[in-house]
């Protein structure tokens, strides 16, 4: 299984209906949200709301299901149960499983394409176990929920950088992801107003490896992709530079005045694959 959608996907409420295909078409991916988006007492509801918007056979759906993720209540609830009945009636096959915390929870997703979500303190510590299981896709980190389990109160310096242990918790799922050829999915910025911070934090992602970054507002999808649009003088760069070693045919050659290697070769085949996404 491979991860197709993003660079930008936007989370919406599953309670509310009438948002969905708007923020399918303001994004790359929309997730649908059955856990901390809707309160207790109103996901029976949001699970109904995403079979009404079925068509008539129940094949029709409003959103498209290969662009549409399923964020679906942590394994070993009721509610998780809840959920997968649900989706046996609907064409959903990605889902985005809340608080993931090791690989034999992965077992009663088979036959999903699964984004794992790590973001406790388990979660975080089992990422590379979690990666390699095979319906796994792509791993996420949360930073707010992986500092509530701590016991912490903030993920964020008065700065708005992150304080160490949120960071540790970045370059392990990213690190884990890599490790298992998966998707490697950047955190939320919850600072809505703050674009240039997320702008900031998105080409960190990019530069860092991350190949997606989950949004939280509509106004976010737009700096994301800039952050991830390579600018046209670097893909132009990368052809030249690929052009290059092909002509060259050996390991490592001089570009430019440049000692040109395999790990610069691969840092311009990542443009060329963000340039076409």
């Amino acid at each position: 299984m491979t991860f197709l959608m993003g660079p930008a996907l936007l989370f919406c409420p599953a309670d509310r209906p009438e948002r969905y295909q708007k923020a399918a078409e303001r994004s790359d991916a929309v997730i649908v949200d059955l856990e901390d988006a809707v309160a207790p007492a109103d996901k029976q509801r949001a699970r109904g709301a995403i079979i009404a918007q079925l068509g008539a056979t129940g094949d029709v759906p409003e959103l498209d299901p290969s662009r549409t993720i399923i964020r679906i209540n942590p394994a070993g609830t009721d509610e998780f149960e809840k959920d997968l009945h649900c989706l046996k009636h609907t064409p959903y096959r990605h889902v985005m499983l809340a608080k993931a915390e090791n690989p034999a929870q992965l077992e009663a997703l088979e036959g999903y394409s699964v984004i794992a979500l790590c973001e406790t303190a388990a979660g975080i510590v089992n990422a590379a176990a979690i990666a390699a299981e095979p319906n796994v896709v792509g791993l996420m980190w949360g930073a707010e929920d992986l500092l509530a389990s701590l016991g912490g109160t903030s993920s964020r310096n008065d700065d708005g950088g992150y304080r160490a242990v949120a960071l540790h918790a970045r370059s392990t799922v990213l690190l884990a992801a890599g490790a298992f050829g998966k998707e490697a999915i950047d955190s939320v910025y919850v600072n809505i107003p703050d674009l240039e911070g997320l702008a900031a934090e998105s080409r960190d992602a990019v530069a860092s490896g991350f190949g997606s970054k989950a949004c939280i507002h509509p106004s976010q999808v737009a700096v994301v992709r800039g952050a991830y649009a390579p600018a046209e003088a670097d893909v132009a760069a990368a052809k030249e530079l690929l052009e290059a070693a092909a002509a060259a045919g050996s390991g490592v050659f001089q570009f430019n005045g440049k000692m040109i290697d395999g790990p610069i070769l691969k840092h311009a085949e990542s443009t060329l694959r963000r340039a076409v996404r």
